[in-house]
């Protein structure tokens, strides 16, 4: 258990059974009145962002959430079976829970949340760019460079982005996990 005044950024707490990580706090002690604390919580699971405002001195639950890093080996019907990388044990995780699925190939490395006192995985993490081929694309048609245009094009995850004009299948381009966008063409 801790207080309002062990209050960090980072620090994880169980409210009503979910879990929130402490983005920003901050202790106000107005002239009149008892001090209290406002803080801004990040929910583990959906990513949303709460405000709430708790009295000073309050007794909360704090969790010990662990990042451990998980390689992608394959995908069947239990979900998308990881192994750690330094134990080598072998777990598997519900799509809903990887930011970016869609962008995930064989051999990734992720990062996982997991509640440290029942090994529960919360979330998994992909790096937030990563190079992927694209598999198929219209061809881009010499001289259209000056513009800004976009096509699309799908990667060799099945995923499917929107490239410059100038990139062709075979290309491999580096593509931010957390939108889907077109970053740039990966020189191989």
């Amino acid at each position: 258990m801790a207080t309002t005044a062990d209050f960090k950024n980072g620090m994880c707490l169980d409210i009503d059974g979910n879990y929130f990580f402490i983005v920003e706090f901050l202790h106000v002690k107005p002239g009149k009145g008892p001090a209290f604390v406002r803080t801004k919580l990040k929910n583990v699971r959906t990513g949303r962002v709460i405000d709430k405002t708790w009295n000073s001195g309050v007794k909360v639950n704090e969790v010990r959430i662990e990042r451990r890093p998980y390689q992608f080996l394959y995908k069947d019907e239990m979900g998308y079976n990881f192994m750690h990388t330094e134990t080598f044990e072998q777990i598997a995780i519900n799509g809903d829970s990887i930011d970016g699925v869609q962008f995930l190939k064989e051999g990734d490395i992720c990062e996982a949340m997991v509640e440290a006192a029942s090994e529960e995985i919360l979330t998994c993490e992909m790096p937030v760019n990563v190079v992927l081929e694209i598999t198929y694309t219209e061809p881009g048609i010499k001289g259209d460079t000056a513009t800004n245009t976009l096509k699309p094009a799908t990667l060799e995850t099945g995923a499917e982005v929107r490239v410059p004009l100038f990139c062709n299948t075979g290309d491999k381009v580096k593509i931010d996990t957390r939108d889907g966008s077109y970053v740039e063409r990966v020189k191989a």
